[in-house]
């Protein structure tokens, strides 16, 4: 299993990512749990699912339209089926569409040689769901994709077994039933498939963090009194577009008192002197994602602040020492305080800040590592996972917070850190600018000069 990164372009001269073994290997992952599933077949509508079987892509303004899809039978490979010019697209250019693994979607008469044989009909193909109830229903869109779907299932002698859906809508949903197919829950097989991953899918998820390390540079450069959280985003973003990411999911940026509680979303706040400020980056590079946070004090950091960051960091360190094979997320959570103890009434209340998370395609996949579900529901932890895990510590005064988070993999004996921006320590961000005369200004003080003092903090003098 390979960690390392390298460019992100392909060359004649070493091996990179080899994009047909991770299109053949993720395959043969979903239909060895389809195998060992209950179904007949699986229906994607899911972008990040549709991508794992057949590698097509339209562009991430697609990813929440629920317009296109995707069947991958016990017996055939993957169908996809786009609307206009994209499933022309498919036909030009995705010519591991127009083969198969599988004897019963293979044209008969074709040569072949090796795994691979030419397929009897394309697995390209035009196709549109209902633009999420914007087509009128008397259209009969839902209808058709439900007889598209029935026609491969009667084709290859399924339409009797049970047939998974990752997502779906309602119309689509009864047009399926009304044809007579009974329709069941297939996330599971399509993430039990993606929790393992190949190596080319951890060298795409490594290159994706060291292209976030970058960009943690440039921000900590660019951090200081008056940037506002948005233009910290934009910063981010066009650092990850300039390096070839292809899709900035989000980038959490959280300044000052609107660190705690955790809000999730950036706003227009400036950044003030002494402010802690945390940031989650999210973006993919050839689909696979990054989740990765990293907290600054900017200026001075008050020692509320850099405790609050030394409780996060170690709760962060103990848990990446206990990850091995064989571990599971019940261990790992047991490590994390409890919610009642960071200012939380329950374990749903408080969720998502003591926190795990695999790592793919999309940004939470399996396993999940929380105490609201790992201690009664344990995962095992398996050599190839890569996930993250994140802490949160509120400060003492009320206001600031610590956040970070790590991305693993694991390993035969252990894991390894894939996110390598710094965060054994507090960092100081737009700091060593002022100067008293006395020196320069401390990176460990109060912004309100007078908690600097045994006065100001109510301490007896002698």
């Amino acid at each position: 299993m390979s960690i390392a990164t390298r460019g992100t372009m392909g060359v004649d001269w070493e091996a990179r990512v080899d994009f047909e073994r991770l299109r053949d290997e993720r395959l043969a992952r979903l239909h060895a749990e389809l195998e060992r599933s209950s179904l007949g077949a699986v229906l994607a509508f899911d972008f990040s699912n549709i991508r794992y079987a057949s590698a097509t892509h339209i562009g991430t303004w697609a990813m929440d339209k629920l317009i296109r899809f995707c069947l991958v039978t016990r017996k055939t490979d993957p169908i996809v089926w786009d609307f206009g010019s994209a499933a022309k697209h498919h036909d030009l250019l995705n010519p591991w569409l127009h083969e198969t693994h599988m004897e019963a979607d293979a044209d008969p008469h074709a040569p072949h040689h090796g795994a691979k044989r030419p397929r009897l009909e394309s697995g390209a193909r035009a196709g549109i769901s209902t633009l999420r109830g914007a087509f009128p229903p008397g259209a009969g869109i839902a209808e058709e994709v439900a007889r598209k779907i029935r026609r491969e299932l009667e084709r290859f002698g399924l339409l009797g077994e049970p047939l998974g859906v990752d997502v779906v809508e309602l119309p689509i949903l009864f047009a399926l039933q009304k044809e007579g197919i009974d329709v069941v829950d297939g996330q599971q097989v399509f993430m039990e498939a993606r929790r393992i991953k190949t190596p080319d899918e951890i060298t795409l998820l490594t290159t994706a963090a060291s292209m976030v390390d970058a960009a943690y540079d440039q921000l900590y450069e660019f951090l200081r009194p008056g940037v506002r959280e948005n233009q910290a985003v934009g910063l981010v973003a066009k650092s990850l577009y300039d390096q070839g990411s292809e899709y900035v999911e989000g980038v959490n940026a959280i300044s000052g008192e609107r660190c705690a509680p955790h809000p999730h979303v950036y706003s227009d706040r400036a950044v003030r002197p002494g402010d802690p400020a945390f940031f989650d980056i999210l973006h993919s590079f050839n689909g696979y994602r990054t989740c990765y946070y990293r907290t600054f004090a900017v200026g001075s950091a008050s020692p509320a602040q850099v405790d609050a960051y030394r409780r996060a960091r170690e709760y962060m360190d103990v848990a990446i020492a206990a990850v091995r094979p064989g571990a599971t997320t019940a261990d790992i959570v047991k490590l994390w305080p409890k919610a009642e103890e960071f200012g939380f009434p329950d374990e749903e209340a408080a969720f998502a800040l003591q926190y795990g998370h695999g790592v793919g395609l999309s940004i939470w996949e399996k396993p999940i590592f929380s105490r609201l579900t790992s201690l009664d529901h344990p995962e095992v932890l398996e050599e190839g996972m890569v996930f993250a895990l994140e802490t949160y510590w509120p400060a003492a005064d009320g206001w600031g917070a610590a956040r970070i988070e790590e991305e693993v993999v694991v390993t035969a004996d252990g894991c390894e850190v894939i996110t390598k921006f710094p965060a054994e320590t507090l960092l100081v961000a737009g700091g060593g600018r002022y100067f008293t005369v006395s020196g320069a200004l401390p990176g460990i003080r109060d912004s309100q000069s007078h908690l600097n003092t045994p006065e100001g903090r109510g301490e007896s003098q002698a």
